[in-house]
């Protein structure tokens, strides 16, 4: 474990079975279709990876980085698209693979962009959900792990851009991010 996290909360096995069994069970959705996945960077691309190795459905890839927040830790309560999509969504099925959702803004916001834009369906698969932070009336359709309000990081999360290649997700001491 580093030295920085307090304890594991999920260990690399536990993510490895839990995104593979996501990933079959969106894969029954999807078949005889060709969705586009849509990662959300940096935070979701282990996992994304991680999901799409066990898809056998035909999909195309893209991505996106989107932001509530500026230089801050508070939202701006709009959300940034700072690349968007390659690819046109109209009358496409689209996945957004995220890391985490938690006030449920970001996500909220960008699936109604997407469906704005014409997009035929919207899918949201996050590998962890905080229920207890939601301000937003939206849900993941697929989603890992729900966990406790911790700092997390590992398997692409990270604080201060640190900590994204630990293969497990672990919680962050307090010391390190209240500094």
């Amino acid at each position: 474990m580093h030295k920085d996290c307090e304890r594991i909360m999920l260990t690399e096995e536990q993510l490895r079975e839990r995104v593979k069994e996501i990933a079959l069970q969106v894969d029954k959705v999807y078949e005889g279709k060709r969705p586009l996945v849509v990662g959300i960077l940096k935070g979701s691309i282990i996992f994304y990876a991680d999901f799409i190795r066990h898809l056998t459905v035909p999909v195309e890839l893209d991505f996106m980085v989107v932001s509530s927040y500026g230089s801050g830790t508070v939202s701006s309560g709009k959300l940034k698209i700072k690349k968007d999509l390659d690819r046109d969504v109209k009358g496409r099925d689209v996945i957004i693979v995220e890391d985490i959702i938690d006030s449920g803004f970001t996500l909220a916001n960008l699936k109604a962009l997407l469906l704005e834009r014409g997009a035929a369906s919207v899918m949201i698969v996050t590998l962890l959900n905080k229920k207890e932070r939601r301000e937003y009336d939206i849900a993941p359709d697929y989603n890992c792990f729900d966990i406790e309000n911790e700092f997390v990081v590992g398997y692409g999360l990270d604080y201060n851009e640190m900590y994204r290649s630990l293969p497990y997700i672990g919680i962050l001491k307090r010391n390190v991010y209240e500094k």
